[in-house]
């Protein structure tokens, strides 16, 4: 780069916004990439019914999923909330949770999340996916579970019965 091109970045404060405009590129692009991937399907409260609430965007949602043997995984909180979503994880916890499938617990996450083709974003892909989860205003929402195989459930449920089982009756039938 030229002395004249970097003294007039310096001088018109371009050189200064630089970083903040990578920054809001990455945010834009986990933002396409959160959406085409669909997180908001099992992230968001009320998607499942057909109304998502759009005020707990990826807040968590209200339905599980029964996985025969296994129990039942809600989708858990993935706002910024220190409390009840992944505010204490680092951008790098993130990443390494969507693409191995590991917590910063040290726990597995559930059968039916992806992380398995998250696995083949790039890596960044992965960081702008977590940029921008980090950027998301926190929503307060303590989802329920996991329930462990037998374990009552306190939500509603999505059930994946093996070829041959029966699907439960309807209520008083």
């Amino acid at each position: 780069m030229s002395r004249i091109l970097l003294v007039f970045l310096a001088a018109s404060g371009i050189a200064q916004a630089l970083p903040a405009l990578a920054e809001d590129a990455e945010v834009a692009r986990g933002k396409y990439l959160v959406t085409i991937g669909g997180c908001n399907d099992c992230h968001t409260p009320g998607y499942l019914f057909g109304s998502p609430d759009m005020s707990r965007f990826l807040g968590g949602s209200d339905v599980g999923f029964e996985i025969p043997g296994e129990g039942v995984f809600v989708g858990r909180n993935i706002t910024p909330d220190n409390e009840t979503g992944i505010g204490s994880w680092t951008k790098e916890q993130i990443v390494t949770a969507i693409q191995t499938g590991e917590r910063p617990d040290g726990r597995i996450l559930a059968p039916i999340m992806p992380w398995h083709a998250f696995a083949n974003l790039t890596p960044d892909d992965a960081m702008a996916i977590a940029a921008y989860l980090k950027s998301l205003p926190p929503v307060s929402h303590e989802v329920p579970g996991p329930f462990g195989p037998g374990e009552k459930v306190t939500t509603f449920t999505f059930r994946i019965l093996p070829p041959g089982e029966t699907a439960a009756a309807a209520p008083g039938k």
